[in-house]
Formats: C-alpha cells, structure tokens, sequence
C-alpha cells in the first residue's frame, strides 16, 4: 500500500481474529478519521482466511508494529492470548485479564479494554436505572471477561458464571471476587435453577453469530421477567433476542457494545477525541445498510 500520495496524517490501523470479514470496524475508523481530517487506513488481520494458525499470533502482531501500525483491535479468538506479547497493559485490561485494543507508541506496545466500558454504556442506556439484580452470564472468555467485570461495575446484586470451559469460568470469578467479594460471584452448579432465581440473562459466546447460530440456554428457561443481553452484533438480531423479545423480554444487542468500544478505540489509537454521535449516526447507517 502506497501511502506517499496523501498529505493529511496517515494512521495505520488493523483488526486481529477470526471470521471477521463482516466487522464495522474499518469503516467507523475510517469514516471517523475523514471527519477528523486523517487519513485512517484499516485492514483486517482475519485468520480464518489465510494459512497461517494461532501460533502465529505472535508473529503477526510482532510484523504489524514493525510495519508502523498506530495500533490493533483484537477480538474472538485473541483477547486473552494477545497479553503474553504485550509491554504493559492498562489498569483495567490487567483487572480484566483481557485485549481488545493494542496502541503502539514510542516502540512499546499497551494493551487496553475498551470492550468493558462500552458494555457498561450500552447496557444503561437500555436498561436506564433498572437495576441489574442478579445475572447470570453465559461465557467466560475475552469477551465475557470484560462484560462480567462491566456488569459487576454497575452495582449487580450477584453474578452467576456458567462455562463449559472450568478452568476459564474459575479464573474469572477468582478475578471478580478479588475486586468485588467473594459473596458476589459464583459459578453455577446448576445453570438452570440459577437462571430460574436471576433478573437479567448474558450471552457472552460466539452462538447467534452468522455462521454458527444458536442459543446459550433453552428457549423455555427464559421468561419475562429477564432482560437478556446479546454481545454478538451479526446479526444484531440473534435467534435467542429474537425469542426473547416475543416473551415481553427487555433485549439488548451487542451493537451497542460495538459502537462504544470502537468510540474510545479511535481516542487511544489517533489521540483524538471522536465525536461519539457522529460515530453512532454511521454506526446505524452501516447496520442498515448491510442488513444486520
């Protein structure tokens, strides 16, 4: 890529992951940048589309900064592996034991969350001031990391893990309780009996993505008194909101979490502040337009 011809600042940007060749990110970025006079160029790093394998994480993101990346996203399957390559990781994506935005500046490489606030935002403003009560969340990896740490700071009365993965539902709430108390956390033993005690429902797995479909639960262990949140974004309506939503449930959808995530990804990578309407004007356009 020939970037000599343009005289705005130039600002080099990637997305590391799997199946991501439907993401919005590039075009938020770029879309943003243009309003911010930079020239914002966004590629995809996808690893389901090329031969290399995850041993070659390392060697790609090592290949990125040398090429003079301003930073990376991260996302599914690399927000928990991509740590061991980093220099220093904010206090948050530390707490939260998870990446999703890698800035590189002055030859070292800093590793934030941004997916944790961008929950928290979305959730509240579908939720207003409800309180969360008692939740239980289904996934516990790089994604799920983030939204269990997000849920607990806004005040959850309890939050309830369930992972088929032990060892990750485990690592998880050991984190969670360090922070916020060993009587606010716990993994379910029974899903089920814990779903049936619990105010709001989290899907923080890969099922409901375009390609691989599903749900996290059973249709008839939901009710109308859950809210039920989504953070697969494609399609914006999974089959388990879609089933909700005809049970009276409050839903929330994981455009939300995408949009606000990549707002403060843009302010890490260029230094700028973005203009979060704007971003979220496009946002809608792009969901739209792609029907999502």
């Amino acid at each position: 890529m020939d970037l000599s011809s343009y005289t705005t600042p130039k600002v080099l940007l990637g997305l590391m992951g799997q199946n991501i060749l439907k993401s919005l990110s590039p075009a938020m970025h770029q879309q943003e940048g243009r309003a911010q006079q930079l020239n914002v160029f966004y590629q995809l790093i996808d690893f389901a589309t090329f031969t290399h394998s995850d041993a070659s994480l390392g060697e790609l993101f090592n290949a990125a900064q040398r090429m003079g990346f301003a930073g990376l996203n991260i996302t599914f399957p690399y927000k928990q592996s991509i740590i061991s390559f980093l220099d220093e990781l904010s206090p948050d994506a530390a707490a939260i034991g998870a990446v999703n935005t890698v800035v590189f500046k002055d030859g070292r490489s800093i590793g934030y969350n941004t997916d944790c606030s961008g929950y928290q935002i979305a959730l509240r403003e579908k939720l207003a001031d409800r309180p969360l009560g008692r939740v239980v969340q289904v996934g516990a990896g790089g994604a799920g990391s983030a939204v269990a740490h997000g849920i607990m700071g806004l005040n959850a009365t309890h939050l309830t893990l369930v992972d088929t993965d032990a060892s990750k539902a485990q690592a998880l709430a050991d984190g969670l309780i360090s922070r916020f108390g060993a009587d606010k956390v716990s993994i379910a033993s029974d899903a089920h009996a814990a779903l049936a005690q619990a105010d709001g429902l989290v899907n923080a797995t890969p099922l409901g993505m375009s390609g691989i479909g599903g749900m996290c639960v059973p249709a008839d262990w939901i009710h109308s008194k859950h809210w039920v949140s989504d953070v697969v974004y494609s399609p914006l309506n999974t089959e388990m909101l879609k089933m909700a939503a005809t049970k009276g449930c409050t839903t929330i959808a994981g455009d939300g979490m995408n949009l606000w995530q990549a707002v403060e990804s843009f302010e890490l990578f260029t230094g700028i502040k973005p203009d979060a309407q704007r971003m979220g004007n496009y946002h809608k356009t792009l969901f739209a337009h792609r029907g999502m």
